[in-house]
């Protein structure tokens, strides 16, 4: 069953929402603490106090827990470009969603780089880290048609739209990792946005359907 991505999440959804959260930031703070290669599923479990079975139910690995705080910045990056004024341009809509949900949680810890850098490039969790990436672009991408209406046209230069945000996001993080986080994160994603602007694809709202005369 596929909920309607504009209805309100009910009780149920909540609760599996903030259980699968909690387990995600349980296996990213053990894995930045004692490295990917020593932290197991039982132990992501116990920190949240769940049975491996519960665990399993969520993700498919500890990798993919630990990316998961990805897609969760993205749902949130949903909700925000929702509440933004309707009359807002799209751009800047998508633009101003997109560095208030970076943003709430502030510019990454400097000192944290490191951990970081060894954590995300491990070759268990970069290819989720890429495939988390690729999921979150999707969810972007509808999105942004939400908001900017049904239409071939539209779908297409939606996930053209989103590839724009997911690509400035990702090479901000990643010059965040290699310049020691020297160049502040969020300044970097700001600036690309910006850059990117000139060469965003336009969508239109779709003209409603005009009805037939009565003769």
């Amino acid at each position: 069953m596929t909920l309607d991505p504009v209805a309100p999440l009910g009780l149920r959804e909540r609760k599996k929402r903030a259980a699968r959260r909690a387990m995600s930031e349980a296996a990213l703070k053990l894995a930045m603490e004692k490295g990917v290669e020593q932290v197991r599923v039982e132990d992501i479990a116990g920190a949240v106090g769940v049975s491996p079975r519960t665990f399993n139910n969520y993700f498919s690995s500890k990798e993919e827990a630990i990316c998961s705080f990805i897609v969760e910045r993205q749902e949130r990056l949903r909700e925000a470009l929702r509440d933004r004024p309707p009359e807002e341009p799209l751009w800047e809509a998508v633009s101003t969603a997109t560095l208030e949900t970076y943003g709430s949680s502030g510019e990454p810890d400097r000192d944290s780089v490191t951990l970081a850098r060894s954590m995300i490039l491990h070759p268990s969790v970069h290819g989720e880290f890429l495939k988390a990436h690729a999921r979150v672009e999707q969810v972007l991408a509808d999105a942004i048609l939400e908001r900017a209406g049904a239409g071939a046209e539209n779908a297409l230069n939606a996930r053209l739209m989103a590839a724009i945000v997911e690509s400035a996001v990702k090479t901000a993080f990643f010059n965040w990792l290699v310049n020691e986080g020297a160049e502040p994160f969020l300044e970097t994603i700001a600036v690309l946005l910006r850059e990117a602007s000139a060469g965003v694809p336009s969508l239109t709202r779709p003209e409603p359907a005009k009805k037939p005369k009565k003769k």
